[in-house]
Order: C-alpha cells, then structure tokens, then sequence
C-alpha cells in the first residue's frame, strides 16, 4: 500500500481551487507542476485538467485528406491520444505515488468519461491504490464535505456511452466532412463540415427558411373603435362569428371591411350587449431545466452558449447548482425555507426572501420531468455580492435566484373583464369587444419581474349601457410569415426531436454560426447551409435524418443503462454509415457540382461594373479576402474587402449598385461592411485630414501624414507621398477624426480625437499617432498579458509568480483570491482586467 498523498481530480482549475479551499479550510497553498496549479494541504493535492485531456482520433496514417478515401474512416479504429500534454504528464507524476485517488469530475455523461480518463491516466503508473467517485450538484461547503465523506465508484457504463458520442461523433464528422469537401474541392480553412448532430439541426434552420421564403401573404383588414363613459376612453376591436360559430377578427374581403367602417364611422352610440368577469389564477413558473433556463436567459439577451458559459462559472464558483440537468422537480432534500433563509441575509434578495418566509406553508412548484441525477438549477446558500461577479454573471445570477423564488411564491391573481356592444347596421347588428385585465394579487410577479405585468383597462359598465363612439379605424394587414427559431427556441426544438443533448445542444448552434451556415439572431440560414441540406436530402438524406440522431442518442442512452455495450453501438452506427457511403459515392460527381453551385452562389456578390459577369469572394494567396470579376483574366475588376473578419453576403442588395451588402464575421468584432463598391467610392471621395509632416520624407520631399480612407473600408495615417513614400500608421475604422490643440513634443504633430455620432460612447484620446502606435507596438512585443491595459511587465511578473500564465488563465481566476497574491492589486482591478480581457 502506497503511503504518499492522497490525490483529488477535477475537471477544470478553478474547481480545484474552490474544493481545495473547501476541503483545506483555507490553507491549501498552490504550486506549478509541468505549468499546471496543484493545491496541497494536510497528506491531500488537488488537481484540476482541462475538461478532455485525452481525445479520440484515427491513427496518424489515416491524417491525409488526399491520400485516404473517406469511406475507409468508416471501418478505421480509433485511438486515444492525450491532448493537453503538460496536464497528462502533471497527472502521472501527481498519481504515481499517491495512496488514494478522488475523481470529482462534473456529474454527467461527460464529466464520468473525463473521469474515466483520468482513471486510466493514473492507472498507467499506478495499480494499487483506490479509485473512488465524488459526486455533487453544487460545490459548496455542505454538498462538497458530504460528497467526500460518502464516495462512490466510477459509473463505466455512463462513461461508455459518453466514449461512444465521442467515436460516432468522430466517425460521422470526418468522413462526411471529408467527403463533402473533397467532393466540391474546397479544402483549406474553407472546408465545408458536417456533423451527426449538426447536419438535423441545420436541416431544422433551411426547413424553417423554406416555409418563409414560400409563404404566399393574404390580405385582410381589422376595425377598431374607441368607446367612452363620461370621460373614460378605451379600445374595442370589431369581430363576428365565423362558420364554425368562432369568433373571428380578421376580415378577409376588401369590400365587407369598408362597408363595416363605413357603419362605424357613421355610428354615434353603441350599446352594451354583454359584461363578463371572471378572475384567473397565474401559476409560478416550474423550477429551471437547462432548456428553459437558457430560454429565460435568451429573454435577456444572452446566446445560449454565452448563457451557459456564465452559469457554469457560478456553478464552479458555488453560488449555483449544477446548469447541466433535466430535472423540473426540486429534491426532497431541498428545503426550501432553509434556502430562502440564507438568502434573506443578502442584501440584494433579502427582503423578498424574507417576505416569503412569512408564509405559513411553502411548496414549491414542480414540473413534468423528474430525474434522479441532478436537482434543478437553483441558487446555493453561499451568497456573493454584485462585486464579487462581472456585470453579466450578476444578471445571469439574478435570473437563477428570482426563479428559485418564483418558484415557492404563490400564484398570482388576475381580474378580467369582458364587454361586447353592438352598433346597428342596417339589418344586422356589428359587435365590438373589449377585454381588460388587472392584476389583483401579484403573487410571484412581485419577486419576478420576467413576465409581462401589463394591465389593460377597461371601465366598468353594465349591460344597456349606451357608450359614445369617438374613433374609428380600418387597418389594412397581411398574414405573416412562421418566424424564425431563436436559439432557445431552436434547443427547445432539438430536445422536442431527440436531436443532441442538454451538455451539447448550444455548442452546435455555435458551431453552426462559426462554420458560416448561419448568420444573424434569430439564426438564418446562409446559402451555402441550404446547398448542403439539399445535397444531403438528394444523395443523402440519412445526414440530416433527425431520426436517425434520436436513434443514437437512444442507444447511446442504453449503454448507460447497461441496456448496451459501446461496440454494439459504434457497430451499429458504422452500418449506418457505410449506407450512406453507399449512396454518395455513386453520386460523387453530382454532389460535387451541386455544392459548387451553392459555394459559388454564397459568394456571389453582383454583377461586375465593367462587363456584367458575376463579381465573387476571393481569397489571395496571403489569405485575405477581396472581390474578383469571375471573367477574369478578361476582366481584371475588383474591389478590396477589410482585412478583419470572414465575408459572408447579406440579404439586402444595394439600390444604386446592385451588390450585396457584405458582413464581416470576426466574433465580438463582427460588422457589416455594407456593398464593396460603395465603400470603395466613398474612400475615393473622402478628403485626406491632413496631420503634420511625414517623418521619414518631410524635410526632403515634403511629404505629408493625413488620415485616410482605404477602398476597403479600413482607415490610416499615411504619407501623401504614397506609393513613393509607405510610411503608415493604424487607425481605428469607425468615428470621425479630428485634430487637437496639444501637440507632441517629440514629433512636432497634433494628436487626434475619435468621436462617434449617434452615441453614448466617450471620444477616444489618441493623441499623436507616431506615440500612440509605439505604445501599441511595445504592448504586442511584451507577453499575452500585456494586451490587456494596465499590465505592464511587472504586473506580468507577479501574475506569472501567481500562477496566472496567460489571458485564459487571468479569465478563470477568482478575483478576491488573485488580489491577495498580489501586492498593490485589488479585486476590481482583477476584474477590471478580466473584463478587458472578455
């Protein structure tokens, strides 16, 4: 029996240094190991890896794309290879002579294959010593502790099926990647992927499009009257019983609504026929899943992955449970009272608790789906302050804890109030209804500001009642078309058909918008999304089959159930495969030509100025995008596009050129650009702000800096002397430059402002643009860490003594924690810098 540490596995850093903390009461003191944190304390180290540090992939010999078919990816074995090397070799050296190991890895499919990779890590230099599972849903001290002081064993079943995602997902994504690129000879940075979960969702996306693009709009016209009593004014909307008796608004026939307006302009009085109250109990929303979790979010303005990213950092941090569930019921172990007592001691939430602790009796809400794995997401009894997170993390935070109340709030109370009076119209009487609404209880609104509280009044009268007329109006409309899937209703969509999982679901929406097949939220298709999904339906359509991924996902539900065995399933799945192998191949060429088209038409701009062929997205030899006359070497045309950034084209086509406006895809940085051509005459038009003398050819040829703009939408200070002299500095694209009073002793040259119309935003000091640029330079030539403002190479230093090697580092570290390791910094500095570094 090995006498050395015993040894905990997490699966991310800053795990490690919570549960460390935890478990170590605050003593553990961090080392670097192999340029990894390991905690120790007491006979026990902590180590965190990096999620998977260990991947699956075919063997070296099956690498090139031109020298293997695709089809033979079919029957190739896998192999393990690590990934994260210095993780690997700190694991081992950590694992060898420990005398007991604890896998605390997140509690999820996922999480256990880590663990599993772990196991078989330590495994490789370690044979004797125990192997246990930790498990908690939160990383708090109470859950953690127990969690400790009560392991498991490591589920392989639940890891297997996780392996099993990772073979098919394998398999499916590089063979059909491969083929297709291969197939519309598009290699490169440009490959064309596809993916078994991504290729049914994408399908999900042109589907919708489709049904957009062929909706044929009807007309149709609705009335509206203002009624009064004495002084009270409100709307009522005409309306009449159609053939099945229903009430209808929607006139269809021009000729019908005007002869109906012309009987209600003309009308004077209308009578009350009907006053019905009624009142309706508005029940709290059930307790949060990860679907409707990123569904609320959505509603403030999160994406599904930014959303799911915050709150697996609170998760980390403790404030929440895990975000990775299905479960809608809360545990019978939560008690509710208990939870709303520690958070009544917040001051942010602490008077809301504390009013529903007044309750005599409290119950919470529970929805359809109950699971045994994890508990819904719900806040922690470990409070933090808005200080202690970022501006999103406290709004992400917020939306879980005002839930949670909700959740054990009572129901609200709504009045409503129906009138319907008539007008006489000749032979026939024309009704109008109004309907009001007051909240008379606000129940849970009154913790949950989420859901519209909008009142609609409506005065109290009685039936016979004679009402005055005082406007009336006919509005002309049109059927709409369906709307597109935003992203949480797309993931509500995916989970409704099987498509993907709960830990996955958001990740290929991502994928799916930095592949360019779709752009813009709510997400829409690109053309090059709707030329795969069309190749796949007529070679295919197994692709894009989201019965066939619901099949997997089932079987691979299975082996977590020990219902059945990884082979059985990556077997199963290979016959899949090699079906639709079958299929393509004969196909190949028409494939191939028929995603060239959509290639081409992605790229297609407009016609050419000069001679009326298509001008297209190019891509230099360097790598940069222009736009190029297709009937080049004939037709030499073309027009620069920004250096920033992936093109994508834009739906809407310029009035004056008639090319499509073009999108810059560059993340955070993403921006429209606009039509090329017109950008391009705008910087021909654009006078030169002229700066100063040029510094390399001022005194002996005069040579002059201006502020200029390029045909490609970009901006600098370059020398008028151009193409003679290429002196240039930087500039920011966007804003209006101007020059200052203050001059730079140095160069002799006024500094510049940026200033931006339409705008809250502060003007930017740059100053003179020759010191400006070197800051700039000295900031790139020093570390990673030095991009970020306020971190000179001292402050590099210490945060490299403090562990912190790199910006993802700084981002992933706690604030209050850094601060205390690193003299003359405070915790708002941290975030601050972390901020920057977003």
């Amino acid at each position: 029996m090995k006498r050395g540490p015993e040894l905990i596995i997490t699966e991310k850093d800053n795990a490690a240094r919570r549960i460390a903390d935890i478990l170590s009461g605050g003593s553990a003191e961090a080392e670097r190991m192999n340029g990894v944190n390991v905690y120790e304390w007491g006979g026990k180290r902590c180590i965190g890896l990096s999620g998977h540090v260990v991947g699956v992939d075919f063997p070296p010999e099956y690498s090139d794309w031109r020298d293997v078919e695709p089809v033979e990816l079919v029957t190739a074995e896998v192999e393990k290879r690590p990934t994260q090397e210095n993780i690997v070799a700190a694991l081992r050296r950590l694992a060898r002579d420990a005398s007991r190991i604890h896998i605390a890895t997140d509690y999820d499919r996922e999480g256990e294959l880590i663990g599993k990779e772990a196991y078989e890590l330590v495994r490789e230099v370690n044979e004797e010593a125990p192997v246990d599972r930790v498990r908690f849903s939160s990383i708090t001290d109470r859950e953690v502790t127990e969690a400790f002081a009560d392991p498991d064993d490591l589920d392989f079943d639940l890891a297997a099926a996780g392996e099993a995602r990772q073979i098919i997902d394998l398999m499916w994504g590089a063979s059909l990647t491969r083929f297709l690129s291969l197939s519309a000879r598009q290699l490169g940075d440009d490959f064309i992927s596809v993916g078994r979960v991504q290729g049914p969702t994408l399908k999900l996306i042109v589907d919708r499009e489709r049904e957009i693009d062929a909706f044929d709009p009807e007309d149709y016209w609705e009335l509206f009257a203002d009624l009064a009593k004495d002084s009270e004014t409100f709307e009522a909307q005409y309306f009449y019983l159609d053939s099945d008796d229903t009430e209808a608004e929607r006139v269809w026939e021009e000729d019908r609504a005007e002869a109906v307006d012309a009987v209600l302009s003309a009308a004077e009085t209308a009578t009350v026929e009907e006053v019905r109250r009624r009142t309706r109990t508005d029940e709290p929303p059930a307790p949060f899943n990860t679907t409707q979790f990123i569904r609320a979010a959505s509603g403030i303005g999160y994406s599904a992955q930014r959303a799911m990213s915050i709150a697996e950092d609170l998760y980390t941090a403790g404030y929440i449970t895990y975000p990775r569930t299905d479960n809608t019921v809360y545990p019978e172990d939560l008690d509710p009272r208990e939870l709303l007592d520690a958070l009544s001691a917040g001051s942010r939430f602490g008077d809301d608790a504390a009013s529903l602790l007044d309750a005599d009796d409290i119950e919470p809400t529970a929805g359809d789906e109950e699971t045994t794995d994890h508990p819904p997401i719900h806040p922690t009894d470990e409070l933090p302050s808005p200080s202690d997170l970022s501006e999103d993390e406290w709004e992400v935070y917020e939306l879980v804890v005002r839930h949670f109340l909700a959740t054990v709030a009572e129901a609200a109370t709504w009045e409503h109030l129906r009138v319907v009076a008539g007008i006489a119209g000749g032979s026939e009487t024309l009704s109008l209804k109004a309907n009001g609404k007051r909240l008379v209880d606000p129940g849970y609104h009154a913790v949950y500001p989420y859901r519209s509280t909008s009142e609609n009044y409506v005065p109290d009268v009685s039936e016979g009642e004679e009402l005055a007329v005082k406007e009336t109006r006919l509005e002309a409309k049109q059927t709409q078309p369906p709307r597109r899937y935003g992203q949480s209703r797309l993931i509500e969509t995916m989970e409704d058909m099987g498509i993907g999982t709960k830990a996955t679901r958001h990740d290929v929406i991502q994928k799916l918008y930095d592949r360019g097949y779709i752009e813009g939220d709510p997400p829409r298709p690109t053309r090059l999304a709707r030329g795969v999904v069309e190749a796949s339906e007529e070679f295919a359509d197994l692709i894009v089959s989201e019965e066939m991924t619901a099949q997997l996902e089932a079987d691979m539900q299975a082996i977590a159930r020990g219902e059945a065995t990884l082979d059985e399933v990556t077997d199963e799945s290979r016959e899949i495969l090699a079906e639709v192998f079958d299929r393509l191949t004969d196909s190949r060429e028409a494939l191939g030509d028929h995603l060239r088209e959509s290639l081409k038409a992605d790229k297609t701009v407009g016609p050419c100025p000069e001679c009326g062929a298509d001008l297209v997205i190019r891509r230099s030899r360097g790598g940069s995008y222009f736009v190029g006359c297709d009937g080049y070497p004939d037709c030499e045309f073309t027009l620069p596009l920004p250096s920033t950034g992936k093109p994508i084209l834009l739906d809407e086509v310029c009035g004056e050129h008639g090319l499509h406006d073009v999108k810059m895809l560059a993340g955070r940085k993403t921006f429209v650009h606009g039509c090329p051509l017109c950008a391009a005459e705008a910087a021909d038009e654009e006078p030169d702000l002229i700066v100063g003398p040029c510094p390399e050819c001022g005194d002996d040829e005069g040579g002059e800096l201006a502020v200029k703009r390029l045909r490609s939408g970009g901006r600098l200070v370059g020398c008028t002397r151009y193409p003679d002299c290429e002196y240039s500095l930087p500039m920011p694209r966007r804003g209006a430059a101007e020059l200052t009073d203050d001059v730079c002793d140095e160069h002799d040259l006024p500094g510049l402002r940026i200033t931006y119309e339409d705008s809250d935003r502060e003007p930017w000091e740059l100053g003179c643009p020759i010191c400006n640029y070197r800051e700039y330079q000295a900031r790139q030539e020093g570390t990673e860490l030095e991009t970020i403002d306020g971190i000179g190479e001292k402050t590099a230093e210490k945060l490299k003594a403090a562990g912190v090697e790199d910006v993802s580092g700084l981002k992933a570290a706690e604030p209050d924690a850094l601060a205390n390791e690193i003299d003359g910094v405070g915790e708002d500095t941290v975030r601050d810098w972390q901020a920057d570094a977003d």
